[in-house]
């Protein structure tokens, strides 16, 4: 048989919320059970210190340069994880004998395909030695080596869930994750895997908020459903070049910008850019292999019920159906630290994270950094 492993993911998105953990029982193929997930919210002041992060890393031309405040960050980001980490586990009566594995994403400060260079800070070696248990860090890199986009990573653990669902969709089915930057991944009948990002999904909608200190993100879209799709700024977001064309690309967190304060109404900008966030990522499904049947939705975007709205309207037009990923028997919180978890096993075991239908990679690619706690 097999050896199963039980691997803890973190993921800390490009919303900056917080950290998602999740330990999951794999054998680095197969995804055996999700025994427990949890998370921890960052403070607005450790936020904002992450956004100064962003700006800090702009001049960065390499992925070991810490400049400004980013050295001081990445400790800081590591402590947070590590806390997470132990806080989790006491609450599921474990300890670090019980876990083989940490999948570490840490904080992606700076993404630039184009330049072959992407910054996800976090110290693995710190959080092995603050931990206790083994850490796999540093996923994206190898695959960016190899011609790859660095993103999206999750669609291998996608593939992998599309196997084990209760409710099973029509086919070809595409999992939709809805977090600061959508992704989606396609995966029909034969097994043929696809993947790219789709466009913006809650980013410019909590950037909207922020601006009109409105909180840092609109609750369950309440404030999106008492306005108006603006068809002028929506067709000025969906005509990006990054729609245009059939090579798909990764993106960063400053690819879009947000709206200026006052050039439309708060309800209005803040339904603008939730259609926005549904329409991209119907229009980046045209360059999929076939029209999808389904979309599995999961990311904390899938609770805004006006994005869910327009992506429900805009694929029932299309002859598809939309899913809640809970619908499915899945969790739609977790999903990205469970990936997280999952190749962080098959880093150990040396089995691709990435495929060149993935990221554009030249070949099957694993990858990441082992550090022995």
């Amino acid at each position: 048989m097999t050896a199963l492993y039980r691997a803890i993911g973190l993921m800390s998105g490009t919303s900056m919320d917080g950290i998602d953990l999740a330990l999951i029982k794999t054998d680095g193929e197969q995804v055996v059970e999700c025994i427990a997930a949890g998370s921890q919210t960052y403070s607005d002041a450790f936020r904002a210190r992450l956004k100064q992060g962003l700006v800090d890393a702009r001049g960065m031309t390499q992925r070991e340069e810490r400049s400004g405040i980013l050295k001081q960050l990445e400790h800081d980001l590591t402590l947070l994880h590590a806390i997470a980490v132990q806080d989790f586990l006491f609450a599921q009566g474990l300890s670090a004998n019980d876990v083989d594995v940490i999948g570490f994403h840490g904080q992606t400060v700076l993404h630039r395909p184009d330049d072959a260079l992407t910054v996800q800070i976090g110290d693995g070696t710190l959080l092995a030695q603050e931990t206790g248990i083994d850490v796999v860090y540093d996923m994206r890199a190898e695959d960016m080596r190899h011609s790859g986009q660095g993103a999206p990573l999750i669609p291998a653990y996608h593939a992998a869930l599309a196997h084990n669902l209760e409710q099973k969709p029509d086919m070809p089915v595409v999992f939709v994750n809805i977090g600061g930057i959508s992704n989606l991944t396609y995966v029909d009948e034969a097994g043929r895997l696809a993947a790219f990002d789709s466009g913006p999904g809650n980013m410019l909608i909590d950037q909207w908020m922020e601006l009109h200190a409105q909180g840092s993100f609109d609750v369950g879209g309440a404030l999106a459903l008492r306005g108006t799709v603006n068809s002028d700024l929506a067709a000025h977001y969906l005509s990006n070049a990054f729609f245009r064309g059939n090579q798909r690309r990764s993106l960063d967190r400053g690819d879009f910008a947000v709206p200026s304060i006052g050039a439309i109404s708060l309800e209005d900008g803040a339904r603008t850019l939730a259609y926005v966030a549904a329409a991209s990522i119907l229009q980046s499904a045209s360059h999929l292999p076939q029209k999808p049947c389904s979309y599995v939705v999961s990311g904390g975007g899938r609770k805004n019920a006006a994005i869910m709205a327009e992506l429900t309207a805009l694929a029932q037009a299309e002859g598809a159906v939309v899913i809640d990923a809970d619908t499915a028997g899945l969790d739609g919180d977790s999903m990205e630290a469970e990936a997280w978890g999952y190749l962080a096993v098959r880093s150990l075991k040396g089995l691709p994270l990435t495929y060149p239908s993935t990221t554009g990679c030249d070949r099957p690619v694993s990858g990441g950094v082992l550090v022995k706690a």
